[in-house]
């Protein structure tokens, strides 16, 4: 039995046949639906049910806590309608449409043991506008993808990328290399509803794992020498010390942002280390005993945010004011 959905915002409608998931069914019908890796990990594709109910083949997916689940929420590429569905989707602030472009390589440097930074000048007659938290695709062979997070504030033709090698990663272990300052990449940008939500006037706490930094990094930098800047506790997850690829930069942030804290936390530090250890998530949970006036911004390994978010909902945290974004790797 077929079921109608009507995207709220839109107004847009399409029917999904039996045993068929939302997104499929969108994309079928030239519904653009906000979505990225399609099998529930990454997040991007959350939708709220507003009328209509919808199930799963198996469990819910990595990308979707129970509590959000009873609160209405439902990731487009998983969710199966069990009724006639009304869905709300976040509407993006003012960027963009997303945009094929040839770019062309500035610069290709390392910056850590494993990741490496890639600056792109855009064309001059671009244009773009793009949001703190966004990120791009670039285009790989047989129209397949790899999505990097703009690592730099909005403004000017060109942008930062922390890309992290994949070991066998087809861009990130392969082509990656072979990039030097004039080569060009065919790009799509801006994307994704992962941005900073000036509007919420609250304390933000940032949470990343690995290059998950990198979005955080843009909404931190667009946030300097801004009087409305609210105070901003920054917690960055990583293995060894030696994988703190920004570490000094991050400590001189103090200076343009208001009441900012950096938490470095190490899970495999080694005897000569002196800050936190174990796991970021559980760093802010023995620092903040409550989370119910924050803002939080969750971005990095699928697994950390999943955890991060049903224990902060735990702590108090809002639903409506917690965002994620998960990186989910691919090799192929």
């Amino acid at each position: 039995m077929n079921h109608r959905v009507v995207w709220l915002e839109t107004g847009q409608s399409f029917d999904v046949a039996a045993g068929e998931a939302v997104l499929e069914a969108a994309l079928r019908g030239q519904i653009a639906l906000p979505h990225e890796c399609q099998f529930g990990g990454c997040g991007t594709c959350r939708v709220r049910v507003v009328e209509g109910t919808v199930g799963y083949e198996d469990e819910l997916p990595m990308g979707l806590t129970e509590e959000e689940a009873e609160a209405g929420y439902a990731l487009a590429c998983q969710a199966r309608p069990s009724t006639d569905l009304v869905i709300s989707v976040e509407r993006t602030a003012a960027c963009s449409a997303p945009t094929r472009l040839r770019a062309t390589v500035e610069e290709v440097c390392a910056m850590g043991p494993d990741v490496t930074r890639l600056r792109l000048r855009l064309p001059d007659d671009a244009g773009l506008v793009y949001l703190p938290g966004q990120y791009m695709n670039v285009q790989l062979e047989g129209g397949r993808h790899r999505s990097f997070s703009m690592a730099s504030k909005p403004g000017g033709n060109s942008v930062d990328f922390h890309v992290r090698r994949i070991p066998g990663g087809v861009f990130t272990d392969r082509q990656l290399a072979s990039l030097c300052g004039g080569s060009a990449l065919e790009v799509e940008l801006p994307l994704g509803n992962f941005r900073l939500h000036a509007e919420d006037y609250r304390p933000l706490v940032m949470v990343a794992t690995g290059t998950g930094l990198a979005p955080i990094k843009s909404m931190l930098e667009s946030l300097m020498g801004d009087d409305d800047c609210p105070p901003v506790s920054l917690y960055w997850g990583m293995r060894t010390e030696a994988d703190l690829y920004l570490h000094d930069e991050i400590q001189g942030w103090a200076e343009h942002l208001y009441e900012f804290q950096y938490v470095p936390v190490l899970s495999r530090a080694s005897d000569s280390w002196t800050g936190r250890r174990g796991y970021v998530q559980d760093a802010v949970l023995a620092d903040l005993p409550d989370l119910s006036e924050h803002a939080i911004y969750l971005c990095g390994s699928p697994h950390m945010i999943a955890d991060a978010k049903q224990a902060f909902l735990a702590r108090g945290a809002s639903m409506d004011h917690l965002y994620a974004d998960s990186f989910v790797f691919q090799t192929a």
